[in-house]
């Protein structure tokens, strides 16, 4: 009787030892999903940053030459980010590429505003990235 209620409590013992080792494993993967998460945001946000590359004196000419190559390109970063922050700055990011190269034939008359406009929509990349 004595070594039943030992092989009993041993086995007691081996769940409960079980379920506090798998809850651990769960808090590692876990963690290990969110430095993941961040290394991708990282790889994420300088790919985005080299594609963007806008500043104030910008060639207009050649900002409309790669607009739609730059557009997919940063909806393939958005779709690649778990961040929802970075994805939705991206994606509206690309919706302005995508924007400049619908109005490429209107001379690009509106280009210091739509300039304007995606240099603050980098300004949030930046902050959600960093």
């Amino acid at each position: 009787m004595i070594m039943r209620r030992s092989g009993v409590r041993g086995l007691c013992a081996a769940v409960v030892l079980s379920g506090l080792a798998l809850s651990g494993c769960d808090e590692v993967t876990s963690a290990i999903e969110g430095v993941q998460n961040t290394g991708d945001k990282a790889a994420v946000c300088a790919d985005a940053l080299q594609i963007i590359d806008l500043n104030v004196n910008v060639d207009p000419e050649a900002v409309a030459a790669g607009a739609e190559e730059k557009a997919q390109q940063l909806q393939d970063l958005g779709q690649r980010v778990a961040d929802q922050s970075v994805q939705e700055t991206l994606f509206d990011i690309a919706n302005g590429y995508l924007e400049l190269e619908r109005n490429k034939l209107d001379h690009l008359s509106n280009f210091s505003a739509w300039l304007e406009n995606n240099l603050n929509r980098l300004d949030e990349l930046r902050q959600a990235c960093f």
